[in-house]
């Protein structure tokens, strides 16, 4: 096992590492990999075109490093799915699959449903909202998974500047991880605090341990998928790569607020779970925030569930399609 101070240093990398698409494809293929790039959507239209156009003819048409390209979508009532298509992409409406096992929307339902859609050894995830959009968002992330085989799951990190009507400030960004997340792990899983920004949307993952963690349908996916990961593997199996500048139109802090909600109430199960932590009363659903009108304040409340869907390798369909038992002769 690595010290913590070790890790940072060895497995902390750069894009430009990575930038011999060529070199990268041809190691790919000599270890037998297949990737795919599963890209969560719900209404997207402004973006969705051209981060396919971009990833594909440099990743897939000039350079075959991703195995398929997947729009996973929500329920958007714009253009996205259309757009996508059009451009390209493989295109599933969350909604339509393994529908005996309900609905639920959010980016982790998403991304759960990916691994029963998708077939890549790896797989990619990378936000839709993303302005400045660049082939390193993917070969940054797939880079050590190809490399080294002891690396099961790779993390983004990047300057995050805050846009604004007036443009971009340079700094800031990342304010849940700093004022929320990063104390709690701290606290808690102090090895995790080495990861630069633990809720960034953009990671890959090998199937194999992907399909053996739980997934929340909500905000609390990213934080989730490093507790469980860690749990099982350490913090030996992560990496993370400097992506350099990440620019996203950003939320209110109001937003933030019902976000770190969702974040805090995951985090909290897995200390009920792995008993660092006893709760008497369980915790509620309702986010409280006000507004103001005329100088009177007034409570608006958010109903936050804190849904998880199973490992999928508990799911019998995706046992079947890829886990077949062996036929008898």
């Amino acid at each position: 096992m690595m010290k913590p101070e070790t890790w940072l240093q060895e497995r902390t990398f750069h894009h430009a590492s990575f930038w011999d698409l060529k070199k990268l494809v041809e190691a790919k293929e000599r270890r037998g990999l297949s990737i795919s790039l599963c890209l969560p959507t719900l209404n997207e239209e402004q973006t969705i075109g051209k981060e396919i156009v971009i990833l594909k003819s440099e990743l897939r048409d000039r350079y075959p490093l991703l195995d398929e390209i997947a729009v996973i979508d929500s329920g958007s009532t714009d253009r996205t799915r259309e757009i996508a298509a059009s451009f390209g992409a493989d295109v599933y409406l969350a909604s339509e699959h393994l529908q005996q096992y309900g609905e639920h929307r959010g980016k982790g339902e998403n991304l759960w449903k990916a691994l029963y859609l998708l077939k890549g050894d790896i797989i990619v995830y990378v936000d839709t909202d993303i302005a400045n959009i660049h082939p390193r968002f993917v070969y940054g992330l797939v880079g050590p998974l190809i490399n080294d085989p002891q690396i099961q799951y790779v993390k983004a990190f990047y300057d995050r500047p805050l846009a604004f009507s007036q443009g971009l400030r340079p700094t800031g960004g990342g304010r849940v991880t700093e004022i929320l997340i990063r104390p709690l792990f701290c606290l808690f899983y102090p090895e995790l605090a080495f990861i630069l920004q633990p809720l960034s949307g953009e990671y890959a993952g090998r199937r194999s341990i992907l399909e053996r963690i739980a997934f929340p349908v909500g905000y609390g996916v990213e934080t989730s998928m490093l507790i469980d990961i860690y749990a099982q593997l350490g913090l030996d199996a992560f990496a993370q790569t400097d992506l350099d500048r990440r620019v996203h139109r950003n939320q209110e802090t109001v937003a933030l607020g019902r976000m770190a909600f969702g974040v805090l109430k995951t985090f909290l199960s897995r200390l009920t779970q792995q008993q660092k932590a006893v709760f008497h009363d369980a915790a509620s659903n309702i986010m409280r925030q006000f507004e103001t009108t005329e100088g009177r304040y007034q409570q608006v409340e958010y109903v936050i569930e804190s849904l998880e869907r199973p490992p999928m390798i508990e799911i019998e369909e995706y046992r079947q399609k890829f886990h077949p038992e062996p036929q008898e002769v």
